[in-house]
């Protein structure tokens, strides 16, 4: 059964859409507009080097960790008091950062604003699926979508080099609170409550979801920081393993499970979540580490690396307001391993930058193709994620395309940060040796988005193809 919508687009369609992309991107911003300004922050607030990467990964332990629970209490409860409860904790949570006088106080707020965005995020993707049908009106809705959530991430890096470098780094999160209030003023004229499913909360679940995926993106960030032979490390993957599989025989055997396994019976669906996954792996290494090689190898200021982001966030941008279109041309499968092929070329090209390269050459234009590939993918790839999906299952199934987004980030990270560790001799420091180090994980990402492609080609493409094929034997 499709998810149930209204029989005409509503009077205020304009509005609900801008509200929605809007609270997305300032999740997805939110992520990434503190790396840029890393070494300011740690400055004022004296983090040593250890805690620093806590910046970043306070939040996505939040906000992976509480993903599905927060997708599960929107069924229950109602998406539009969701929406408004997760935007309120992430506003008022940015401006606590803002004013954060130390490392911990900052920590803190960081952790509560992922569990904010755990309830915000789920209700985002839910609430425009219910509110705009299958076919030409949901995919305009999903491009947008879709942009928010690529170019988000660099809009983050833009902003942040920005307010660090002209401003302060606190600026970036002060800005969320006339954001955030103008939008829960407008959700609640605008947005109607979707109707509530009776039932219980899956609190076995709920709690063995919850700890398994903090535990796995804790070892993963563990050992990113203490090596992986690290025991504590360890014992949080091994445990978070477990957890997981505890989790999978308690939704097996509840009547309501928080995360309905027949949402990952459907092929297509389990591929664009394993794809979403392998994807986000690899661009993850390209977000992180080109930061670093723009400020470290080509030794650009903050400004000037956030201004470098420009050519993969202006086509990203113009790719996936073409998505709409293109997509009723050539079809969502096209897009996919079109937007997958130039994701690949574009991060093998930057793998060949080192210290004799020059800006344009080597890193301006393979992020041009980055920046349209991942315009080109990730509207089809969410449709693919939420497709068919019943009503009652709409938040599990935002949910898990977010809970892929992050987990597929994370994973992602903490192999990249191995591979940047042993890529070079343990003593070398110096800019040539920080270059290889980059190169290799931007060769490693590239394989990840190319498995990635495998999977779309695997379980969305040569499907459907075959499906098309047997309807016209029928006919």
């Amino acid at each position: 059964m499709s998810i149930a919508v209204p029989s005409s687009t509503p009077r205020n369609a304009g509005a609900i859409l801008a509200i929605i992309v809007a609270s997305y991107l300032m999740i997805v911003v939110d992520i990434s507009i503190v790396i840029t300004g890393l070494p300011r922050l740690q400055s004022s607030l004296g983090f040593s080097a250890a805690q620093l990467s806590w910046v970043t990964n306070a939040y996505t332990l939040t906000f992976g960790g509480l993903l599905l629970l927060g997708a599960r209490a929107g069924d229950i409860l109602g998406r539009k008091r969701m929406f408004t409860l997760g935007l309120t904790v992430f506003t008022l949570a940015s401006v606590l950062i803002g004013f954060a006088p130390s490392a911990t106080w900052l920590l803190a707020s960081r952790a509560i604003q992922g569990a904010g965005a755990a309830v915000l995020a789920p209700s985002t993707l839910a609430l425009l699926s219910t509110h705009f049908a299958e076919g030409p009106e949901r995919t305009r809705a999903l491009s947008l979508y879709a942009a928010a959530a690529g170019v988000g991430a660099t809009l983050g890096l833009v902003l942040g080099g920005f307010f660090a470098d002209l401003v302060s780094w606190r600026a970036g999160f002060f800005i969320n609170l006339p954001i955030g209030l103008l939008l829960i003023v407008m959700a609640r004229r605008h947005i109607e409550e979707t109707p509530r499913h009776p039932g219980r909360f899956d609190i076995g679940g709920a709690i063995t979801s919850t700890l398994g995926m903090t535990a796995l993106v804790y070892g993963l960030v563990r050992a990113a920081d203490a090596g992986w032979s690290d025991r504590l490390a360890l014992a949080a993957l091994v445990g978070g393993a477990v957890l997981i599989a505890v989790f999978v025989v308690i939704e097996r055997s509840v009547s309501q499970p928080i995360l309905p396994l027949r949402l990952l019976a459907n092929r297509e669906r389990a591929g664009a979540y394993l794809a979403r996954m392998l994807f986000l792996g690899g661009a993850v290494g390209f977000w992180f580490f080109s930061t670093q090689f723009l400020q470290g190898v080509l030794h650009l200021r903050p400004i000037q690396a956030g201004l470098a982001f420009l050519p993969v966030t202006l086509p990203n941008f113009a790719s996936a307001m073409a998505v709409p279109r293109l997509a009723r041309r050539f079809g969502n499968e096209a897009l996919l391993v079109v937007g997958l092929l130039l994701g690949v070329s574009g991060l093998a090209w930057l793998g060949q930058a080192g210290v004799a390269s020059t800006y344009w050459i080597g890193v301006a234009l393979p992020m041009v193709l980055i920046g349209l590939g991942q315009g080109l993918l990730l509207a089809p790839l969410t449709a693919a994620g939420v497709a068919g999906v019943a009503q009652k299952d709409a938040g599990a199934a935002s949910g898990l395309v977010n809970v892929a987004h992050q987990l597929g980030g994370a994973l992602g990270l903490g192999l990249l940060v191995l591979v940047f560790a042993n890529a070079a001799p343990e003593a070398s420091h110096d800019t040539a040796s920080l270059a290889l180090r980059i190169s290799a994980v931007m060769e490693v990402a590239a394989l990840l988005v190319g498995l990635a492609l495998i999977a779309v080609l695997l379980f969305i493409v040569v499907p459907r193809h075959r499906r098309a094929r047997h309807l016209e034997v029928l006919s």
